[in-house]
């Protein structure tokens, strides 16, 4: 990819061929949002890439060798670019839902369309932040209407937190128009260079420290 195309705002999904590299330089590992991985059970590679762990064969991986660098360049190269893509295209959703909502609450409502109902702490450990800011990121929601917060029948001092009725219609509103958009910049990519891609940033994120 030229540098001039790195310049343009927007998200992107790298192409197949930048995917591809990253299976050589990544280790093995089975999320989302902001600061968290989705986990997948398994233990972790051994050094080289060809230990047990998840989604790798014993004695396939490639490893990291001594000419990795121009690779390791590229991917560092293409993840920055991603990531910042990421970044404004998490807070465009967001002021879709509203306004007033800031980015790293869209990653919440995710969540929670997911799960369906989670404790308060529990969204606070899987995304990694503090309580008393996954409060503040929770009342802004609820104050919006787009979360309720009820008593936890197992727990009477913690409470369970789900989107209502009509934060859901409006969150499926706006994922639908995101992955039209998703639709759209792919339509030319075979369907398992879309597997793939999703693959390995599965094994990424499950790499990646809360």
């Amino acid at each position: 990819m030229r540098k001039a195309e790195h310049e343009h705002d927007g998200p992107q999904v790298p192409p197949p061929s930048a995917v591809r590299a990253t299976a050589v330089v990544t280790a093995d590992g089975a999320v989302t949002g902001p600061g968290a991985a989705a986990r997948h059970p398994g233990g972790p590679a051994a050094p080289g890439g060809t230990g047990p762990g998840p989604g790798n064969t014993p004695g396939t991986g490639t490893g990291i060798g001594p000419d990795i660098g121009p690779d390791m360049e590229a991917l560092e190269r293409e993840l920055t670019v991603l990531y910042r893509r990421a970044r404004a295209s998490s807070g465009e959703m967001a002021r879709q839902m509203h306004p007033d909502l800031e980015a790293a609450a869209y990653g919440l409502l995710v969540r929670l369309a997911e799960s369906g109902e989670e404790r308060a702490t529990d969204l606070a450990g899987y995304f990694g932040v503090g309580k008393a800011t996954m409060s503040r990121q929770l009342r802004a929601l609820e104050e919006l209407g787009f979360v309720s917060r009820e008593p936890d029948p197992a727990d009477g001092r913690a409470f369970l937190v789900r989107l209502t009725p009509g934060g859901l219609a409006r969150f499926n509103e706006v994922r639908d128009a995101r992955r039209a958009g998703y639709r759209s910049r792919l339509s030319a990519w075979d369907r398992a260079d879309i597997r793939d891609l999703a693959r390995l940033l599965s094994r990424l994120n499950a790499d990646t420290p809360a």
